[in-house]
């Protein structure tokens, strides 16, 4: 009902309680109540309502911004960027210090199939690094680091530039863990000064100024559905 455009999440409960929700001509009034909107006939005061439009953007996500719909410290959202009278929200996250690269859709089948860790699909990011990596450290960030959850997947490494006080360098996973990337590189002894997601499989934020967004295009969203399919 709330992506559907009827209240918010909150009055959308409060009218399932006031009885005034019908599904297939039966009346809803107990919470959790569901329902399919693809094949579910579901009124609200007598009112059909019909499945939410399916929108897809990819957001150049800026530092401080936070990949939640709710935040008790009143925290700039991601959601807040995007120009949309739907009720969207992320696929995935970013913390609020990295930039970059996030989906932000009212698909939740697709969004849960981005995020699952089955579908492995590859993510690449720009490092900036304090200090000089190289050798051994380069190694084991490519064949995977022991963490608390347990080792990380392979990662694609290239280094796009070093110098004796920092590195840049472009890794590319396919599972990630929470906060992988950081606690990957705070591991092997190295702290990150920057980090930029790129790329989300193949879609990619070049030529998108940070804080700025676009709608994805039909066949972004077939490649993104076939991806992650099984």
């Amino acid at each position: 009902m709330a992506a559907a455009g009827v209240a918010s999440r909150r009055k959308c409960e409060e009218l399932i309680t006031d009885g005034v929700v019908r599904v297939n001509r039966k009346t809803i009034d107990e919470l959790p109540a569901f329902a399919d909107p693809e094949t579910d006939i579901i009124t609200v005061q007598g009112k059909k309502i019909r499945p939410a439009e399916k929108v897809y953007f990819l957001l150049n996500k800026p530092k401080g911004v936070i990949c939640t719909n709710f935040d008790p410290a009143g925290r700039k959202k991601a959601v807040d960027l995007i120009d949309c009278p739907r009720r969207i929200f992320c696929a995935g996250r970013l913390d609020a210090d990295t930039t970059g690269a996030i989906i932000i859709t009212n698909d939740s089948d697709l969004a849960n199939r981005l995020t699952h860790p089955r579908y492995e699909l590859p993510k690449t990011y720009e490092v900036k690094i304090r200090g000089r990596i190289e050798g051994e450290s380069l190694e084991k960030l490519k064949k995977g680091v022991w963490l608390a959850e347990g080792k990380t997947g392979r990662a694609a490494v290239k280094v796009i530039r070093r110098t004796a006080s920092e590195s840049f360098v472009q890794l590319t996973i396919r599972r990630g863990l929470n906060r992988q990337v950081r606690r990957t590189i705070a591991k092997l002894g190295y702290k990150v000064k920057a980090l930029k997601r790129t790329k989300i499989g193949n879609i990619t934020i070049k030529d998108l100024p940070l804080g700025t967004y676009k709608k994805l295009t039909k066949s972004h969203i077939n490649y993104l559905k076939k991806i992650t399919h099984l």
